[in-house]
Parts: C-alpha cells; sequence; structure tokens
C-alpha cells in the first residue's frame, strides 16, 4: 500500500447487543494478511466492548491499534474526538490496512458517514462499506417492526400516540445506511424466524441488499471487507428520519453506572437482570463482576431479559471491581429503582 492509497474503513452498526463486538473479534482472528486498526464507540462512561477487543489483540492487530471513544457520540464530536482519532490510526507506526469502526448501538450511521468528507481526511481514507447487524430473534418477535393494524387501532383510540418510537427509528436509520446486513444469532432464531426477520428487514430498505446470517460473528471476511463501496459518496441512497437536520440528539436513550460487592450467587444476579428488562424497560446491562472465591472476571452482557455470562480473563494486578452498565431510553432509567432491583 502506497501513502497515496486511501485506507478503507468498514464501519458496523447495528442495535444493541447485536453481536458488533463478536464480529470484529471474528474478523481479528481471521485478517487474511491486513493489519487491522480498530476504533470503538460506547454509550455510557465505562467502556466493555474496547476491553474485550483489547484482550484479543495480536501481531495483525496490536493493542494501540485499538482506540475507544466512550461517553460520547462520534457522529456529534467529529472535531473534537473523531478527526483527531481517525489521524492518530492513520499516523502510526505501521500504517493499518484497513480500519474497522464499531458504532454504539445507538449511533445513526449517515452523520458518521457525513463525517469522511472532512478535508483533513477526505484525501486518505474511505468508507469501504457499512455492515449493519440485526438481532434475528429480536427483528423475528417484532420488537422494532410495528404492526401496522394494531398501530391505526392504538391512533383511532388516542390521536396522541405515535408508533415511530426512538428505537424503530434508530434500527430503521441503520438499515437504510446499509451495504450489507448480517442477520445475527441464527442458531437461536432458527429458520422460521430467520424467515420472519429478513421480511421485516426487506421491507424496510430502501433498495435491494444481501442478507446474510450468521452465528456467533463466523463470517468469511471476503464477504464484508473490500466492498469498495465509497459510502461517503453515495449519501443519497441512504435515507434516513434524520434528513435535513443539522444534528441529532441522543436524549432519547440514557445510562448508569452501577458498582456491586463481590457476588456470591451468578444465576441471582442473572435473574435480577432479567427482572430489570421485564418490569423496567431496561435494554442492556453489560459489565464485569467480582465473584467471590474466583480468580477470573465475570464478563455478563444482557439484551432484555437474554443474559449471557462468562469468566474471560484473571483479574491479576487490577481491582477487583464490580461494575454494571445499564442502558435505556431516557425515561425508564430510574438509578434509585434499579439499584435496589440490584440489591445496592
Amino acid at each position: 500500500m502506497t501513502d497515496l492509497t486511501k485506507i478503507p474503513v468498514t464501519v458496523i452498526t447495528g442495535f444493541l447487543g447485536a453481536g458488533k463486538t463478536t464480529l470484529i473479534r471474528h474478523l481479528m482472528q481471521n485478517p487474511q494478511g491486513r493489519r487491522l486498526a480498530i476504533l470503538v464507540n460506547e454509550f455510557g462512561t465505562v467502556g466493555v466492548d474496547g476491553d474485550i477487543l483489547k484482550s484479543c489483540a495480536d501481531e495483525s492487530c496490536p493493542v494501540e491499534n485499538i482506540v475507544e471513544l466512550a461517553n460520547g457520540c462520534i457522529c456529534c464530536t467529529v472535531a473534537d474526538d473523531f478527526i483527531p482519532t481517525i489521524e492518530a490510526l492513520m499516523a502510526l507506526p505501521q500504517r493499518p490496512d484497513h480500519i474497522l469502526i464499531e458504532t454504539s448501538g445507538l449511533a445513526l450511521p449517515k452523520p458518521l458517514l457525513k463525517a469522511f468528507d472532512w478535508p483533513a481526511i477526505r484525501s486518505r481514507i474511505t468508507v469501504d462499506g457499512v455492515v449493519a447487524l440485526a438481532d434475528a430473534e429480536a427483528v423475528a418477535a417484532g420488537r422494532f417492526a410495528p404492526d401496522p393494524v394494531a398501530v391505526d387501532a392504538q391512533r383511532a383510540a388516542d390521536d396522541s400516540l405515535d408508533h415511530e418510537t426512538p428505537l424503530s427509528e434508530v434500527f430503521e436509520d441503520q438499515i437504510a445506511c446499509a451495504d450489507i446486513i448480517l442477520l445475527t444469532k441464527a442458531d437461536l432464531a432458527g429458520e422460521d424466524g430467520l424467515a420472519a426477520a429478513r421480511a421485516v428487514i426487506e421491507a424496510e430498505t430502501p433498495r435491494r441488499l444481501p442478507i446474510l446470517h450468521v452465528t456467533d460473528g463466523s463470517i468469511d471476511p471476503r464477504v464484508i471487507l473490500g466492498l469498495n463501496a465509497a459510502a461517503e459518496d453515495d449519501l443519497a441512497a441512504r435515507p434516513s428520519h434524520h434528513d435535513g437536520h443539522d444534528d441529532h440528539e441522543h436524549d432519547d436513550f440514557d445510562s448508569v453506572v452501577i458498582d456491586l460487592p463481590e457476588i456470591t450467587d451468578i444465576e441471582d444476579l442473572v435473574a435480577r437482570v432479567q427482572t430489570l428488562a421485564r418490569d423496567q424497560n431496561i435494554l442492556r446491562v453489560k459489565g464485569y463482576l467480582a465473584v467471590e472465591g474466583r480468580p477470573m472476571r465475570l464478563l455478563l452482557q444482557a439484551v432484555g431479559e437474554r443474559v449471557r455470562h462468562q469468566f474471560d480473563r484473571p483479574w491479576g494486578t487490577a481491582p477487583r471491581q464490580s461494575r454494571l452498565v445499564v442502558i435505556a431510553e431516557h425515561d425508564d432509567i430510574d438509578e434509585a429503582a434499579i439499584r435496589r432491583q440490584l440489591g445496592v
């Protein structure tokens, strides 16, 4: 690669818990000769995904090539955060062959694409493609596809009701901006679920797009890298609910960080997290936990009532600190109630 060659960037978008980090880990493990750099944007002040990826660093993607931006939407802080970070990645002693950007699950991808038109980077970098991940099981369950008949009935009963929730707008914007869509967690959705999810997404896409299903982020990198989409030059084909707005707001969502003592009963905590999702409409919970008598830290990630956990690595000399990030729509964040439910 010469200095005149633009560095390709793949933007990986998708709703909370769709599997973006899992996909990037798979790409790191299968670089196919590429030297990778990664930019991770998290919603909330405590980064989890960046830490997960740094634990997978190797010669093709060393730790210094993985940068995390927490507590801020990169498409809203272009001058302060995004541009300097991209410039730093391009100035690494060994220039990366490909940059992966994992957006926050709440991010709108189109404003980010517009940032690639900034003079400081436009001549040196290009958006190779936008990959949108959608949780097949969730989409099949209709969480982001309101029933038009039911909506009409509700609106007839109450003119103040609006079927376009903030969550559906985020989902639809991510799908509309994509070059390829991956239906994740295919093993959980089953054939019927995959067919239902595909139908929902095909109804939302403004143009015909490849829709593939994956499990555990496993896909041939050649399918999603090297698309040569130059997406920054193709914005008109990627409609957004926010077209015509100078910016967009994230005030619809909020997060709270909860510190916990060492836990003794993992399944009890799992049940508490599931109750949070069910009773308080919590969208996402993620973080690390110290378990009494265990030298390994416990990684916990929840999407709604679906909770996954695993011991990922020893604490070593790091403080044994239990901390969870809880994300929901703004009106559903009640820190006192969340603390009570988690027993702190």
